[in-house]
């Protein structure tokens, strides 16, 4: 099993430099999970870049389990915010960054993200 961060998904729809690593990684993997909080941010995110039916087709594609966003995983994206954020700590995630990064750690398995802000918490990566 995997989680998967909204910057993976934009790597492979934008074709950045990491977009064939991110793909080989989810198509190699059956379990993958998203946040409810992560996928309505990669849907911003890819809105904003007219990719929202790219994203839909490489969601639907992928089969990802939407893990909900349940009053628990609120406090834990709140605890996770405290101790890594913005302002915090280096790896300054985001909101929604937050959101995977509960996704993961809720089930002891790897992150798919792509750039060097998960690198500085204790989530494992899965590149």
């Amino acid at each position: 099993m995997i989680a998967v961060d909204t910057s993976a998904l934009m790597a492979i729809l934008l074709g950045e430099p990491q977009a064939d690593a991110c793909a080989a990684v989810l198509e190699a993997e059956s379990d993958i999970v998203i946040s409810a909080g992560t996928l309505a941010e990669a849907l911003i995110v890819a809105g904003r870049r007219n990719l929202h039916e790219d994203l839909m087709r490489l969601v639907d594609g992928l089969g990802l389990e939407v893990a909900p966003v349940t009053a628990d995983t609120a406090l834990r994206v709140g605890a996770a915010y405290a101790r890594w954020g913005k302002g915090v700590s280096p790896a300054a995630l985001n909101f929604g960054d937050c959101f995977a990064y509960v996704a993961a750690q809720e089930r002891s398995c790897p992150l798919l993200f792509v750039g060097n802000d998960f690198a500085r918490t204790d989530i494992a990566g899965a590149l």
